[in-house]
């Protein structure tokens, strides 16, 4: 019985992870970061926004005095983490459903019968991960280095559209 309690309690510490881990594909992952780039203020905001307009953002707001720019889009949930999640659910549910059948035999379909419960997790991320985001770029003084002209750029942004901005337009971050 030691055997079958101990895994019963390692089976629900698993759960707990998975449930976290569930609610973790949802979480805002908003940064900032200050990027730099060997170009005039003009051609880089000219580039910043041809660039978003290509990723489906809508220019919504200008502040020329605080020259800054907020830009919004819908970010579309993901059918494969939707799906994986869903799989990740089932499989979790159905171990913690065995493992209470040999705890409490009598109760055995009605355990196995709580996996029907993981399509949830994909329906919970689903309806959680489609949301509008927002990028708001604010341009600060450009400066003359040894390299040329200089610009800098303060962006707020998801996580994975800060690196990709980074990466598309060859934009370095100041630490």
């Amino acid at each position: 019985m030691s055997i079958l309690t101990s895994t019963f309690f390692l089976t629900l510490l698993l759960m707990v992870g998975l449930f976290f881990f569930i609610r973790a594909s949802v979480k805002d992952r908003t940064q900032q970061v200050k990027l730099m780039a060997q170009l005039p203020k003009i051609s880089l905001l000219e580039q910043l926004q041809t660039y978003f307009t290509q990723r489906a953002y809508d220019l919504t707001a200008v502040d020329p005095q605080q020259e800054t720019m907020t830009f919004e889009g819908f970010v579309r949930p993901s059918w494969f983490l939707a799906i994986f999640l869903s799989i990740l659910a089932a499989v979790g549910l159905l171990c913690l459903g065995f493992v209470l059948c040999f705890i409490y035999p009598p109760l055995t379909p009605l355990f196995l019968g709580i996996g029907l419960l993981s399509p949830l997790a994909g329906v919970f991320y689903w309806k959680k991960a489609g949301r509008l985001e927002k990028v708001r770029l604010t341009l600060e003084n450009t400066t003359e280095s040894a390299l040329g002209e200089c610009s800098v750029v303060t962006v707020i942004a998801h996580r994975d559209e800060l690196i990709q901005l980074q990466q598309t337009l060859a934009l370095k971050p100041i630490s």
